[in-house]
């Protein structure tokens, strides 16, 4: 799980990346219509479609094998939650729950030029349609790194 305190992107179209930090985190404080306490969204706006985001961990491998010369956390991907397990984007639209806290899955989190300086040249043509989740967090409470279960439509999925 990834938090930062500020953005090194988004906004910074025509400029220069920003110099804000990211920072591993075991746990995150989740708090409803809000956004991660700690995170450069939080309290961005009112019903902010991106409060949380979610990345595959399982996306970021293939990607990682398709750029062997690249060795990379999945933290530069700049999302906040690493799942294991999960179709995101079959949660568009559709309620969750993760360690006992209701997200609301919102949109496509899609993956921006950035990813080509970021991660490697050809990140984001790699990344189309599968650039994570973005999340808005219904209910408030803390996500902790570890075996975890994701409940959708009385379904469980391991994550």
């Amino acid at each position: 799980m990834f938090i930062s305190p500020g953005h090194n992107y988004f906004g910074h179209h025509g400029g220069p990346p920003g110099d804000y930090p990211l920072v591993e985190v075991r746990e995150i404080e989740c708090v409803a219509g809000r956004g991660i306490r700690g995170d450069r969204f939080y309290n961005y706006k009112v019903n902010y479609k991106g409060q949380i985001t979610f990345f595959s961990q399982e996306v970021f491998d293939r990607l990682s094998a398709a750029f062997p010369q690249v060795r990379k956390s999945p933290g530069v991907l700049r999302r906040n939650v690493i799942v294991s397990g999960a179709n995101l984007n079959s949660l568009i639209g559709e309620e969750f729950e993760l360690q006992g806290i209701r997200f609301l899955g919102t949109a496509h989190c899609r993956p921006c030029y950035w990813l080509d300086q970021a991660f490697a040249p050809g990140a984001e043509a790699w990344l189309k349609g599968n650039g994570g989740l973005r999340a808005q967090i219904l209910t408030s409470g803390t996500l902790r790194v570890g075996g975890a279960e994701l409940v959708l439509a009385q379904r469980e999925l391991a994550i």
